[in-house]
């Protein structure tokens, strides 16, 4: 079995794959910060209560966007595992050319997506991924990472307004009823939602219409991705698991290579 691991800004997920099947998958929040004695500990307490034993763990893969918990997170592993991590940057195999102005400015999670994307859907494919913030990307028939657009996630969004603001109250982030909202709270849920739309859609065409693709295959990931595609008809396919396939994908071109070890 392996176990990947995607660090956001505001959740870690992890995921179990037994070949090519997903056993399980939890996630922590990535904002208070632990040692490495707490995720082993944490990670092992997840383990068991999917009955996994850590001896059953036969390789590791992190993906992040937060390189201040990198060396705790890899040295749980190391310890509590007994397994060094492959770590997704540069030097790693992952089938995929960046083919961008600065490739070291991609970030892991993008690339992540990339792989899988074209793994599975082929290419081109623009994948919107529905995190902290919400990235939409092209991978190309060629296997390249060729543009990317990086907006303010919902949640982002949410926070800025509430915390910006003297009176406006934070709001459970859904969809309202109606966007003609007549009180404070869907006023908000409206603003934040129907805007995320509207965002979407106008970007995918966008997208579609400067790359000369406007059948291009869009595949959306993330938290929220499952709310916004049922509401966007230019998104062809949820993949809520798209980051923890494509982190797989990537540690099996690299198994047969000693993991190096992590810098930060």
């Amino acid at each position: 079995m392996v176990l990947v691991i995607d660090v956001g800004n505001t959740n870690m997920t992890y995921g179990v794959w037994d070949g090519e099947k997903l056993v399980t998958s939890f996630r922590q929040t990535t904002q208070n910060p632990h040692t490495s004695d707490e995720y082993g500990t944490m990670i092992l307490s997840m383990l068991h209560a999917a009955s996994i034993t850590r001896e059953a763990i036969e390789g590791v893969i992190i993906g992040s966007v937060v390189p201040n918990v990198m060396h705790a997170l890899t040295s749980a592993c190391i310890r509590y595992l007994g397994r060094q991590p492959y770590i997704v940057g540069p030097g790693i195999k992952t089938g995929i050319s960046i083919i961008t102005e600065n490739p070291r400015e991609i970030g892991p999670d993008l690339i992540v997506d990339s792989v899988a994307a074209y793994e599975i859907y082929g290419g081109p494919t623009l994948v919107v991924d529905f995190g902290t913030a919400t990235t939409y990307t092209i991978v190309n028939e060629r296997a390249e990472f060729c543009a990317g657009v990086v907006c303010p996630g919902i949640r982002i969004s949410a926070a800025a307004l509430t915390g910006g603001t003297a009176k406006l109250p934070e709001v459970e982030i859904k969809k309202p009823a109606s966007i003609l909202a007549q009180e404070t709270v869907s006023s908000i849920q409206a603003g934040l939602i129907y805007g995320q739309i509207g965002q979407t859609k106008y970007i995918i065409n966008e997208m579609r219409r400067e790359y000369g693709a406007p059948d291009m295959k869009v595949v959306a990931t993330g938290g929220l991705g499952r709310l916004i595609s049922e509401e966007t008809e230019e998104i062809d396919v949820y993949d809520p698991d798209l980051t923890l396939t494509g982190l797989r994908l990537i540690y099996e071109k690299n198994r047969r290579t000693k993991p190096a070890a992590e810098s930060d």
